[in-house]
């Protein structure tokens, strides 16, 4: 047994290592941009991106735990063998990754995935000169071969003079130990497995970040998930597709204004699956949310509004960054290609705003937090934030908890601030902290239970803001992350089931009214960052729903599937059967409308 655990900790080590050293050579190679990192902030991409490291390493010493484990009852020469050939391949594909991500992140900025092969034949793989590929070939060879003679020279030894067998107890502590290696190939015990997000940890230097991740977990992570999604481009002819694109979003001249105040401090709620079927001013369940239904009477409440996607992921994309979800992937698992695009907060920035974003659950899920780091956020609250006792639902602090958090901070928060608070208690399995509203233990009752617990403590958080010196120059913007099929059990595609809040209060709030204009997530962004005169062009996906030339629209996208809405009519697409699921007072104008849209996005996601 000690001679089996010994060349499993020699592996381990061995691997580790390997991990650590391409890091290092990764910080050689772009030494021109390592020179803008400090020598602790080298030293925190190890301490960071080892978990990564660990996880990698946990897949190659799972194999090689099994291989130890058989041997107790075949012994020979044959485990020598293999383990070494085995040893030398895995050298040989991780340089191969390591020696393309060296060169490529000089040209694409972001760690070796699957997207640069959807390039290859254009072009855009040929500018490396010969010179650097002779370079890159004898980095290949000189990593590799290094590390195939320390294999020989610390761990063949052993493997070699282990011929003998093992007992049924070796055999067993070999399958544990194996086993246990779920936990660093996972990464942590909470709903997130390992992402990159786990990594990320400078603020202002994505480099930073990038070196910390582990490119040869990534590279097989890209492979694993497909990242390779390419959309088709084939709806519409390209240029008309643009022209009838461009035709939704003319630019206003100008905009009604709503805010008494040119900078206000701004606070962003975002609620989780917070369907407009529970607030009654929408056309919801009485009773369910009292505190928005009447938070609606008292300020901004944009009644004709509707999610982009459908889970929170995409939700995020869609509020913070005005880009569409998609039918097939959530481009928030991609830092490549969020990376790339504008972020809300970052416009903020340009106008003094000092920003952070509160969530009572884990930052790290669906890489959540490389896609806030990457918007600028100066400061994120977690799970990890709150003390031990309060972590006590599946998702982590119930909302009453984080608002209170939220409103701790904002009292030492210097003005203008920009605030996300993203709540997570209306999330399955609806187990809220408080004696039940509606009797029943079927998922729609536990659903609008929780509800009326989160609405709960969005009432008291709001009650408290009323009462601080800042609420007077404050907007509140309340919207949900995205719908819910409760209640009423709607299918996905039915745009009820799409159909969220936009509210708007605030002692900055000029007066309470209503706005019946068609929009969408994607729109909140240009439409208040019009109230502060600076709307971005950058925001493609985003109108200005007060502007005077603003055409009424909403899209929306689950899985492989589309609506698209317009003033009294509907249409849903099913991508996969090429067929239209529902039209609605639909011409054959407003279908090659709506196919325009999708295919802009389309080409824009397989651009990024």
């Amino acid at each position: 047994m000690r001679e089996r655990l010994r060349i499993f900790l020699l592996l381990m080590l061995f691997w580790l290592s390997y991990m650590i050293f391409i890091r290092g050579l990764f910080l050689v190679y772009n030494h021109d941009l390592s020179a803008q990192l400090t020598a602790v902030e080298m030293l925190q991409t190890v301490t960071h991106g080892i978990r990564m490291d660990a996880s990698m390493v946990g897949y190659v010493l799972a194999l090689a735990g099994l291989l130890l484990m058989v041997s107790s009852f075949a012994a020979g020469i044959w485990l020598h063998r293999t383990l070494r050939a085995v040893t030398f391949t895995l050298l040989a594909l991780f340089g191969l990754v390591v020696m393309v991500d060296l060169e490529l992140y000089r040209h694409w900025g972001f760690r070796l995935n699957t997207t640069p092969f959807f390039y290859i034949g254009s072009g855009a793989l040929g500018s490396v000169s010969p010179g650097v590929v002779v370079e890159l070939i004898a980095i290949f060879f000189t990593l590799t071969v290094l590390y195939a003679w320390l294999y020989n020279r610390l761990i063949s030894p052993y493997t070699s003079t282990l011929l003998t067998k093992g007992s049924r107890a070796t055999a067993f502590v070999m399958l544990a130990v194996s086993g246990l290696l779920f936990f660093p190939i996972r990464g942590s015990i909470s709903v997130a497995p390992m992402n990159t997000g786990f990594v990320f940890f400078h603020k202002s230097k994505p480099y930073a970040n990038h070196t910390a991740i582990n490119v040869v977990w990534n590279f097989l992570n890209s492979a694993r998930k497909g990242s390779n999604v390419r959309y088709p481009e084939n709806f519409v002819n390209s240029a008309d597709a643009e022209a009838r694109f461009a035709a939704l979003y003319p630019a206003s001249d100008s905009t009604r204004h709503l805010f008494k105040t040119p900078r206000p401090n701004i606070i962003f709620i975002i609620i989780e699956s917070f369907t407009a079927d529970v607030i009654e001013p929408l056309g919801g369940l009485p009773d369910i949310a009292p505190n928005l239904n009447k938070l609606c009477k008292e300020g901004i409440l944009f009644d004709n509004f509707y999610a982009s996607g459908d889970r929170t992921d995409k939700g995020l994309v869609s509020i913070l960054s005005a880009y569409p979800a998609q039918p097939q992937t959530s481009i928030i698992k991609f830092p490549a290609k969020t990376q790339r695009m504008p972020q809300l907060n970052l416009e903020l920035k340009k106008l003094g705003y000092r920003s952070s974003f509160v969530y009572g659950g884990d930052v790290d899920f669906a890489n959540f937090r490389s896609f806030l780091t990457t918007g600028g956020f100066e400061h994120i609250t977690s799970a990890n934030d709150f003390p031990a006792e309060l972590d006590a639902s599946k998702w982590g602090v119930h909302d009453h908890f984080m608002f209170a958090q939220a409103l701790h901070e904002l009292d030492t928060t210097r003005s203008p601030f920009f605030k996300v608070i993203l709540t997570l208690s209306s999330h399955e399995p609806f187990d809220v902290p408080m004696e039940p509203f509606i009797k029943g233990q079927d998922e729609e009752s536990l659903f609008l239970n929780s509800c009326h617990y989160t609405d709960k403590s969005i009432g008291n958080f709001i009650e408290l803001c009323k009462k601080q010196p800042w609420w007077d120059n404050t907007i509140v913007i309340m919207t949900a992350d995205h719908g819910h099929r409760s209640p009423g059990n709607k299918e996905l595609k039915d745009k009820r089931r799409f159909k969220t809040p936009l509210l708007i209060v605030g002692g900055a709030v000029r007066q309470d009214t209503v706005i019946h204009t068609l929009a969408g997530q994607t729109d909140i962004a240009n439409t208040l960052l019009a109230q502060l005169d600076k709307p971005s062009p950058e925001f493609r996906f985003s109108k200005n729903i007060l502007g005077n030339k603003v055409v009424p629209f909403a899209a929306y996208f689950f899985n492989d599937g589309f609506g698209f809405l317009l003033p009294d009519k509907h249409m849903v697409y099913d991508n996969t059967g090429k067929q239209f699921l529902e039209q609605t007072n639909i011409t054959e104008e407003d279908i090659m409308l709506g196919k325009a849209y999708q295919q802009v996005l389309y080409s824009d996601y397989n651009k990024r």
